[in-house]
Parts: C-alpha cells; structure tokens; sequence
C-alpha cells in the first residue's frame, strides 16, 4: 500500500493574493499606518517620508526577509529574549526521590532435619578429636 508523503509541509497557505495572512498582517498595517500619516503629516511631508519609509522598509522585510531560513520577527523576538537573558548557566542537580521497585519473593520453607549429632554440642579440643567423633557419630 502505498502513501503519499507531503513535500513542503513548512510552507504556509496563500490567503490574500500572493500573500500568506502574516505577510498581508504586516504590509496591511504598514499602509493603514502610513495612510493615516498622511493626512497627520500633511504640513511636513519630509517627515512623513521619512518616517513613511522607515515604516514600510521594516515592514516589507519583517514581511518577506529570512535569516537562516527563520522569519525576521522570529529572529528579532529570540535576539531579544537572548540578551534579556542571563548568560550564566549553572547546573541544579534536581532532588529527586528514586524509583523504588518492590518485587514480591515466594519464601520457601525449608525443613531442617534435626539429627541426634546435631542436638550435641562438642567442643572443639583438637583436629584429630573432632575426626574421631565425626567417625564414632558418623556424621560425615
């Protein structure tokens, strides 16, 4: 049985136009935004140039530019938490209790038999004494 394997899973969906919904975010609101610096800025046109061309250069490349095969906003936002950071980094060893594995053993019960020779209790004197006794009471 064969299956078909998606080959560009990372690519987002066209919404408007040629446009993903994120790249008509970003282009749609620097254009309202522009739009409305117009008609604020009307007296001094210089400055709404400038300010109307740093708006729209950062949102076109916000937009469409990559770093690393990473979106601008992406990168910029990890810049950010990266040097907002601290950079020492230390190692807490994490106290934690130990998994404890409890197994259940069947005990058997072992008979002893108890012998005559056992129940006696003999000194230990000398090696031959003790091999003469084990003869006598052949326990060996």
């Amino acid at each position: 049985m064969d299956f078909s394997v998606p080959k560009f899973i990372e690519m987002e969906t066209k919404i408007v136009g040629p446009l993903t919904w994120r790249q008509f975010a970003f282009v749609g609101t620097a254009g309202v935004l522009i739009f409305f610096l117009y008609f604020i800025l009307k007296q001094r046109f210089i400055l709404f140039l400038v300010i109307a061309l740093i708006l729209g250069v950062a949102s076109i490349g916000s937009a469409f530019l990559k770093v690393g095969g990473r979106p601008l906003p992406t990168v910029l936002i990890n810049f950010l938490f990266y040097n907002a950071s601290s950079k020492i980094y230390t190692w807490n060893k994490k106290s934690t209790e130990p998994r404890l594995i409890y197994k259940k053993e069947k005990i058997k019960k072992v008979e002893i038999k108890k012998e005559p020779a056992a129940l006696l209790k003999i000194t230990k004197q000398s090696r031959l004494k003790e091999l003469s006794n084990q003869i006598e009471l052949k326990t060996k």
